[in-house]
């Protein structure tokens, strides 16, 4: 009997809707980490396998709304998390650490996800946002019985100053600076650049009401010093994902190319930076494929 796969259709059928509504029963609650109280949302079984979702840079655990009942429904726990300094969880922060920093550094970052995972049964099945995927293979190369799967969602497929391989512009980034490159990438998403829905652009704008400044900038400067961990990361036998829109800022082909330094499958959809919000039928899809090898 031939499958039909219908998840390309349901993608297309994505409505203009309200990004702050989640499904009934998800559970809201705040997880306290190293950094302070992380906003969170949790949704599906009790007992059934965890997947944590963890946003990007001026994201939020929101961007995962539409994959939230397509994994619950297959009998996964999932749950997102804003990170520290963006949205709800803008009081996280370098300040209350013990002992108090002054910068949101990669390891204020790492000991949060690494507190969000241990805060249930392990491994769990990792996906990272962009810079959370950056996140997300240092925090497995330093503690690989947390993972059971690592999917890398629009993670920038290289090290050092990531911004260089941007298309187009990324030949003139390396001159500036974090505060710079952050001020330019929200004023695109504040303008709108990618054209977003009327009610996507009106809950991202409402966003950045909360969203700390100085996290974006020291999380834009992060990536333009992200260490080289691709080795590390490659040598860890579990399944990986790299999934991302042939849109995406980045090129297709430096995407192929870090996934197999990697040793992780590669799937391209048809969209931009955020396949979780354009083409979620198709990465939960692709995501449970890969997890069923994990078992």
């Amino acid at each position: 009997m031939t499958v039909i796969d219908d998840a390309p259709g349901r993608d297309r059928a994505i409505p203009d809707l309200d990004w702050r509504v989640f499904p009934d029963g998800t559970v809201r609650d705040v997880l306290e980490a190293p950094s302070g109280s992380l906003a969170r949302v949790r949704l599906g079984p009790n007992d059934g396998p965890r997947v944590l979702l963890f946003p990007g840079v001026t994201g939020s655990k929101e961007d995962f709304v539409l994959m939230f009942p397509l994994l619950a429904a297959a009998g996964y726990r999932v749950e997102s998390l804003d990170l520290a300094g963006q949205y709800e969880s803008w009081q996280a922060g370098p300040a209350n650490l013990h002992p108090p920093r002054s910068r949101y550094d990669y390891r204020l970052f790492a000991d949060d996800m690494i507190a969000a995972l241990e805060d249930g049964a392990v491994p769990v099945h990792v996906l990272g946002y962009s810079f959370a995927g950056l996140v997300a293979q240092q925090v497995l190369v330093e503690r690989p019985d947390l993972f059971a799967s690592l999917t890398l969602l629009s993670t920038p497929p290289g090290s050092g100053q990531v911004f260089r391989g941007v298309k187009r512009i990324g030949r003139w980034s390396s001159g500036a600076s974090p505060r710079t490159g952050a001020a330019l990438l929200m004023w695109g998403i504040r303008n709108n650049l990618n054209r977003v829905p009327p009610r996507r652009i009106a809950f991202v704008r409402e966003r950045f009401a909360l969203t700390r400044r100085d996290s974006v900038n020291d999380i834009v400067g992060l990536m333009m010093t992200t260490p080289d961990v691709a080795a590390d990361v490659a040598a860890q036998p579990i399944p990986k994902l790299v999934a991302v829109g042939e849109r995406d800022l980045w090129p297709s082909v430096e995407y192929a190319n870090y996934a197999r330094a990697i040793g992780a499958e590669l799937r391209l959809y048809p969209t931009g930076h955020s396949p979780c919000e354009t083409t979620p039928h198709q990465l939960t899809r692709d995501m449970l494929a890969m997890f069923d090898t994990a078992r």
